[in-house]
């Protein structure tokens, strides 16, 4: 995953288009000159416009365009309304963009994101645990394929339900909150969902990407994993042994299925589910997050976020950030790298 600044982006703008266009309630609301006052804070004068990125279309990195008149979205009474501080970019945001879920997106135009880390500056009639000047993250949607915000995390404002936020830890900069939510709570949810426990073992394929770097770590920290493998590239072996990896496999050098022994659990972040076969117990269990693959006599798990209820404010408490005075386990590894700097007001 990516996490940007609010100062920067990884996107390109070289088109313009036309802006979002208000509905007939912000219309009304801002000839009346409409503030909201009575649900947001008092220290913080939300705008009517904010700058987004946003799409009218799917297709390639061209059809995304910066605009500066995009309206601020309206809070649900369930909804708590954050200023962004940072956002994290992830494979499926990507694929999004391209239409691969049209049949139960949005309506376009949209303004992407997922994962978010900000301040709350508005807060609903019914929001019972955050209050207004609360830092937060979460993935502000509930399903990844389906009920998909139109106004996502990259723009200056984001209404999200307080199910889905947790309180930053103070132990994480926004950008290190923002790269967390949807890569964890994969993560964790793979492991949950085949039954890892204490003293089994786990083999990481990828395991120097968002989501396999937090499988490693929950599997040593949480899960008490007898032994974990993993494979990268030559130049990252050394960030697999740092993030808790017993054995760091070079996949330009070793092939993981001649390893002279077998695992309980394999996590495929990386579409080998095939090969994933040969080096899983009898009995075991796969994890897949791309590709199919279905091998007789093996338990299979296809994942790409199937969870119904908010995971972060429910389950957060096996992220070991959250676990008060005790060490803070976790390494994130997040890419800063942007093609393009802007001035977020």
């Amino acid at each position: 995953m990516e996490a940007l600044l609010p100062s920067c982006t990884a996107m390109r703008s070289s088109q313009r288009c036309l802006p979002v266009v208000p509905t007939e309630t912000y219309r009304r609301r801002k000839a009346s000159g409409w503030s909201c006052e009575s649900q947001l804070s008092t220290d913080h004068q939300v705008p009517l416009e904010m700058q987004a990125w946003t799409y009218a279309e799917y297709g390639s990195v061209d059809v995304l365009k910066l605009e500066s008149d995009v309206r601020v979205p309206e809070m649900k009474e369930d909804q708590v309304l954050v200023k962004v501080a940072a956002a994290a970019l992830n494979p499926v945001d990507f694929k999004r963009r391209l239409g691969k879920f049209k049949a139960t997106d949005s309506p376009l135009p949209t303004v992407p994101g997922y994962d978010v880390a900000g301040v709350v500056v508005g807060v609903g009639s019914q929001v019972k645990g955050l209050k207004t000047g609360d830092e937060v993250y979460g993935n502000i949607n509930e399903k990844a394929l389906e009920g998909l915000k139109q106004f996502g995390s990259l723009g200056q404002y984001t209404a999200v339900e307080e199910k889905l936020l947790a309180l930053k830890p103070k132990n994480l900069s926004f950008p290190q909150a923002a790269s967390l939510p949807l890569a964890i709570e994969t993560a964790y949810e793979g492991l949950e969902r085949v039954g890892f426990s204490a003293r089994k073992s786990l083999l990481v394929l990828g395991g120097a990407g968002g989501v396999g770097s937090l499988v490693i770590q929950l599997a040593k920290n949480v899960f008490g994993a007898s032994k974990v493998a993993a494979t990268s590239s030559t130049g990252k072996l050394e960030l697999l042994k740092n993030l808790g990896a017993d054995l760091s496999i070079d996949y330009t050098k070793q092939n993981f299925e001649e390893l002279p022994y077998k695992f309980d659990v394999i996590y495929d972040t990386v579409g080998q589910g095939e090969r994933a076969v040969n080096a899983v117990k009898e009995g075991g269990s796969i994890v897949v997050l791309t590709g199919a693959v279905k091998p007789p006599g093996f338990r299979l798990w296809m994942h790409f976020r199937t969870s119904k209820l908010g995971m972060l404010q429910g389950k957060l408490s096996y992220i070991p950030f959250h676990k008060g005075a005790r060490v803070c386990y976790c390494q994130l590894v997040v890419d800063t790298t942007v093609v393009m700097v802007f001035e977020w007001k």
